[in-house]
C-alpha cells in the first residue's frame, strides 16, 4: 500500500494499524434517503485507507495522498466552524465523537484513497475509516449504529451537506454478494444474497474526468425542494405540518401526491415524481434481485438514471453523456448515476464476458464527445465486498 510507504518515510517508522472503508454504490433509491425513503446500496472492492499510529499529546495529524494541504488540529481543540477544505470531514467527526466519548491521544497517518474521488461516497469511506483510527487509538467500543450516526452528523452539522444515511450505512451494513435493502426511517436493513440462478456480473465505474463538490453544487437545493414539495403536499391535503425542516415526503402517502401533484411548482413536482417513483423502483428491484433476474434490474436502473436526468434533473452534460453510452452498449445491463449526480461518475452492472468490449465502447464513444478528457477519463472495475468490520 502507497500510503505505508509513505507514512514510513514521513515518521520513520511502521504504522500501528490501518483502517480501511469500502467505496459504495447504489444500484436504487437514488435521492430519496435524506427523505426517509428505501435504498439499495452494494459496497465494492476498493475504498479508503488510513496507515496510522497514535499520537499521545492528542494531535491528529493527516496526510492525504490526494489533496495537497496536510489537516491538522488537537482533538479537544477541535474549531466550531468548518474551514472549508477536505479536513472538516475529520474534524467534524472529531468533533461528534467528542460530545459522547472522551478523547486524550490523537493520530498520526496517511490517507489513501484507490479510485478518484466523485460519486462513491469517498467522504463518508473517509469519514468512516478516521472514526475508526481515532477509536481504536483511544481504547473505545462503538456500535455499527452508532459509526453510521457519527459520520452522518459529522457531514450534515459540521460539514453542511445535507447527506442522508446511504453512503454510510451501505459502508457499514454491506456484505459481498448481498445486496443491502435500507429503510432509512428506522434503519431497519436487510441483506439479500445474490440469488444462485443470478447470471453473473461485475460493477464497472466510468469517471467522467470531472471532479464535483457536494458543497458547491445544487444538492441541498434539492433537498430543500423536496422538504417544500411535502410541506405544501400537506398543506393542501389539511395535514397539521410540523416544522419545515422536519418535513419530508416519506410522511406524505403517494395517493396524496397523486391528488395534488398538479397544484405543486413544476420543480417540487419533479422532485416528489422522483421520490415516489424511486421507492416503487426499489420494491420492483428487491424481488427482482431475490428472483436473480438481472435484466430486470438493470432496466430499474437505467430507468432510475432517466428519472434523475428528468425528474430530479440531475447530471451534468458529461454524465449525461456517459449514461446514454451505457444505455446502448451491449453487455451493460443497467447503469445510473453514481452518487449526486453532479460531476463524478456512473455505475454499471456488467457482462463479465464481455468486460474488455465494454471498457473499449464506453472510452471510445466518451471520447469522440469529449476528447479534451482524455488522460482524466477512467474505467475501473469492481466485485461487491463487505463493509467495515469493527
Amino acid at each position: 500500500m502507497n500510503n505505508v510507504k509513505l507514512f514510513k518515510q514521513i515518521y520513520k517508522k511502521e504504522p500501528s494499524d490501518v483502517s480501511y472503508c469500502s467505496y459504495r454504490v447504489c444500484p436504487l433509491g437514488a435521492h430519496v434517503d435524506h427523505q426517509h425513503g428505501k435504498v439499495l446500496g452494494i459496497a465494492i472492492d476498493k475504498g479508503v485507507s488510513i496507515a496510522y499510529a497514535p499520537k499521545q499529546n492528542g494531535v491528529v495529524e493527516l496526510t492525504s495522498m490526494q489533496f495537497e494541504k496536510r489537516a491538522q488540529f488537537h482533538v479537544n481543540a477541535v474549531p466550531k466552524q468548518k474551514e472549508c477544505d477536505w479536513a472538516d470531514y475529520l474534524r467534524g467527526a472529531t468533533l461528534i465523537l467528542s460530545e459522547k466519548y472522551r478523547l486524550s491521544v490523537g493520530v498520526c497517518g496517511v490517507i489513501e484513497g484507490t479510485l478518484p474521488i466523485g460519486g462513491l461516497s469517498s467522504s463518508a469511506a473517509v469519514t468512516i475509516s478516521f472514526l475508526q483510527a481515532l477509536c481504536k487509538v483511544n481504547n473505545l467500543k462503538i456500535s455499527q449504529k452508532e459509526l453510521v450516526c457519527f459520520a452522518v452528523r459529522a457531514e450534515n452539522e459540521y460539514v453542511g451537506v445535507s447527506t442522508g444515511k446511504l453512503d454510510q450505512s451501505t459502508e457499514v451494513y454491506a456484505k459481498k454478494d448481498c445486496l443491502l435493502y435500507l429503510d432509512t426511517l428506522n434503519d431497519t436493513y436487510e441483506l439479500i444474497a445474490k440469488n444462485e440462478n443470478m447470471k453473473p456480473f461485475k460493477i464497472a465505474v466510468f469517471f467522467s474526468g470531472l471532479e464535483r463538490n457536494l458543497t458547491a453544487s445544487n444538492y441541498n437545493l434539492r433537498k430543500d425542494e423536496c422538504v417544500s414539495a411535502a410541506y405544501a403536499l400537506k398543506a393542501y391535503e389539511g395535514v397539521e405540518n410540523g416544522k419545515f425542516k422536519e418535513t419530508n415526503l416519506r410522511q406524505v402517502p403517494y395517493e396524496i401526491y397523486l391528488k395534488h401533484k398538479d397544484k405543486l411548482p413544476t420543480s417540487w413536482q419533479k422532485r416528489a415524481e422522483h421520490y415516489y417513483t424511486e421507492e416503487i423502483r426499489v420494491e420492483k428491484g428487491v424481488e427482482a434481485f431475490k428472483k436473480g433476474d438481472l435484466i430486470e434490474f438493470g432496466k430499474l436502473c437505467f430507468e432510475s438514471g432517466l428519472s434523475s436526468i428528468e425528474n430530479y434533473e440531475v447530471g451534468s452534460p458529461e454524465l449525461i453523456t456517459l449514461y446514454n453510452i451505457m444505455k446502448n452498449t451491449n453487455g451493460i445491463y443497467g447503469g445510473r448515476f453514481s452518487g449526486a449526480g453532479f460531476k463524478g461518475c456512473c455505475m454499471a452492472l456488467i457482462d463479465p464476458l464481455l468486460e474488455s468490449e465494454i471498457l473499449s465502447k464506453v472510452e471510445e464513444e466518451y471520447l469522440k464527445v469529449y476528447p479534451e478528457f482524455k488522460g482524466k477519463f477512467s474505467a475501473h472495475i469492481c466485485e461487491s465486498a463487505d463493509g467495515i468490520s469493527l
